[in-house]
């Protein structure tokens, strides 16, 4: 068994691949800017640690047989937070470091894809032994976003995009597998068992949630747009994942009278 540090653990994946190594038997170190919650299961430490500046982050790292690095920060600064961790890992001697990218991130030209793209080749270049895993977007980011636009009674869904939605704990269990192997650099992409057009991820979760919306097509403009109706964001011939969207909607639905998840 393996100590293995994971950033960004109270995080959407972070969470799920703390349990996934937890229950494999692995001690577990998670790494967050604030700290671990909920019940304290035994060999798990947490660490309030902000990799922007990088204060308490050698003493979580020591010891370390691997680093799976899941934190992120879409608002900016995460080229310079990996650029820390590697120092640090390199420090410290850890054998193993494991990416979560994004699938399309040399395809989409989107800045926060461009910085992904970016930590990848810090990673290549580190001398560090590493992982680097591309998967396609959660089924919990699709919802979010879909529940935000779903405020306004007009909810535009953007023409010819489709998205290859994936489970989350189905990523965190490959991570988990990724982390307690050997350095494997780049391995293949992970998508979504189904490819499915924005419209139709719309109109589904709007019939989940009861909710009624009048949709409203909208042709993106950019470079960023063109790249996704091309299909940029997609990898169906690694459609690995098995848990549909569909299903994840039907475990969120509520009984009647309750509170509504969506």
């Amino acid at each position: 068994m393996a100590t293995i540090l994971v950033t960004g653990g109270t995080g959407t994946l972070g969470r799920p691949l703390i349990d996934r190594l937890l229950d494999d038997g692995h001690d577990v170190r998670s790494l967050s800017r604030r700290p671990h919650t909920g019940t304290q299961r035994p060999r798990l430490r947490s660490y309030a640690v902000d990799l922007h500046d990088g204060t308490g982050l050698a003493e979580a790292m020591a010891g370390a047989d691997a680093i799976v690095h899941c934190a992120t920060t879409p608002t900016g600064g995460d080229a310079e937070a990996a650029g820390r961790l590697v120092e640090e890992a390199k420090a410290a001697g850890v054998p193993h470091l494991v990416y979560i990218s994004i699938v399309g991130v040399d395809r989409v030209p989107i800045s926060y894809y461009r910085t992904k793209l970016a930590v990848e080749r810090l990673l290549e270049d580190s001398g560090l032994g590493w992982t680097v895993l591309r998967t396609t977007q959660f089924h919990n980011l699709v919802l979010g976003v879909i529940k935000a636009g779903a405020r306004s009674p007009v909810l535009p869904v953007p023409t010819g995009i489709r998205v290859q939605p994936v489970e989350v704990r189905e990523v965190a269990d490959r991570l988990a597998e990724l982390a307690a192997g050997t350095p494997a650099g780049r391995v293949a992409d992970m998508g979504g068992p189904e490819v499915l057009t924005a419209r139709d991820l719309v109109r589904a979760t709007l019939e989940a949630g009861g909710r009624r919306r009048l949709l409203m097509p909208l042709w993106l403009p950019g470079s960023g747009a063109a790249a996704l109706r091309r299909g940029g964001n997609l990898t169906p011939e690694h459609a690995d994942g098995r848990r549909t969207y569909a299903e994840f909607l039907a475990e969120r639905a509520q009984p009647a009278g309750a509170n509504s998840s969506f």
